[in-house]
């Protein structure tokens, strides 16, 4: 049995539409399309090879750019995207293309990969749970060069502390591989914590299944209804990463190894059971309003065959009531020492008659 816990997404405010802020401006212009409240971009950099690795938290571009031209790899992890002209600047020095730029701080813009000549460019939804086991999206995305990965984040949460620890610890083979295992490690985290998602969703589902059967309330088919919505929303973010997966494993790409291309086939087939997963959420989640709309029946079905076997038990005892009330002088009933007796005696046996009948017919 799932446990009663608070388990779902955060409330959803009423939001004002982002798209007239892109209407009329021209493309690759670099426009914050996001909600978050404006702030400096931090930069946090980690310069790593097989023997050792060094971190730190800068701003000036000359010198990140003085880390991506060092033969060490070098992750350079950009936070708060809001910042239009240090992300613009920063791109520029790194050569990005304007319509990269563009959609690295887009956050409506869905999961794709781009292939450039000297680099690779992608966006993902970086879904994880926060501390009231909410699922928060979060808008993430990643340019992969030689030896280096830049990655654009929105805020400074994210599903990167493993990969982290293995590169401080020099645990696994993250320490003696170039960026584009680093590359990978990334958008493994983002696949794996995919799973915690679907868990999550699994454990939902769950409890109104429980409520749908013990006790289907109108606020149940509100629920069921935001479920819906919510993982038709994730769907949309995490299914087309299994494509994406794919053209990098078919990528010509020099940035990308026969090495790693084995790594990416495993993610791969994570993508294939998530998206086989979540297709069958979301079946649930359909049929779960069916289940609810029957049992609502079946509830009401019952309610009425109660109705029905009290009207059905009283309908002869008011017939007889009726024809004993009517005000006739010469009913020789009327006149019987005992006929008041009678009467109830011919009502109670009816009442008991009819009762045992509906019983014998598992009516009751």
């Amino acid at each position: 049995m799932a446990s009663k816990r608070k388990i779902g997404f955060p409330k959803r405010k009423k939001q004002v539409s982002r798209v007239h802020a892109k209407m009329g401006k021209a493309p690759g212009t670099v426009s914050y399309l996001g909600t978050k409240e404006k702030t400096a971009s931090k930069v946090f950099t980690t310069l790593y090879n097989s023997n050792n690795f060094e971190e730190e938290e800068t701003t000036d571009i000359a010198h990140i750019l003085d880390l991506k031209a060092s033969d060490k790899t070098a992750w350079i992890n950009v936070i708060g995207i809001n910042d239009e002209a240090f992300i613009e600047a920063l791109g520029t020095k790194f050569g990005l293309n304007p319509l990269v730029l563009e959609d690295a701080i887009n956050t409506e813009q869905r999961p794709k990969i781009d292939e450039y000549d000297d680099y690779i460019f992608g966006v993902f939804r970086m879904l994880y749970l926060n501390q009231n086991d909410e699922i928060i999206g979060e808008h993430v995305a990643l340019a992969l060069m030689e030896n280096t990965v830049l990655v654009f984040q929105e805020v400074e949460d994210d599903v990167f502390d493993g990969v982290r620890n293995r590169i401080q610890s020099k645990s696994g083979r993250i320490r003696s591989r170039g960026a584009d295992y680093l590359f990978f490690a990334l958008l493994d985290a983002i696949i794996d914590n995919y799973f915690l998602v679907l868990e999550n969703i699994n454990q939902r589902i769950e409890l109104l299944e429980d409520e749908v059967y013990n006790d289907p309330k109108p606020q149940v088919a509100q629920n069921i209804q935001e479920l819906k919505k919510e993982i038709l929303k994730i769907r949309r973010w995490i299914f087309p990463v299994k494509e994406l997966i794919s053209r990098l494993i078919d990528s010509e790409s020099s940035l990308i190894t026969k090495d790693t291309k084995l790594f990416l086939r495993d993610a791969m087939d994570h993508t294939l059971e998530i998206n086989e997963s979540l297709q069958i959420y979301r079946e649930m989640s359909m049929s779960l309003m069916e289940m609810y709309m029957s049992n609502m029946s079946n509830k009401m079905n019952e309610v009425m065959k109660v109705l029905t076997i009290m009207a059905s038990i009283f309908i002869p005892l008011t017939f007889v009531a009726g024809v004993y009330g009517m005000n006739f002088d010469h009913m020789p009933e009327l006149h019987m020492e005992h006929g008041y007796y009678y009467v109830w005696g011919l009502m109670i046996v009816l009442f008991i008659g009819m009762m045992v009948y509906f019983k014998r017919k598992d009516w009751l």
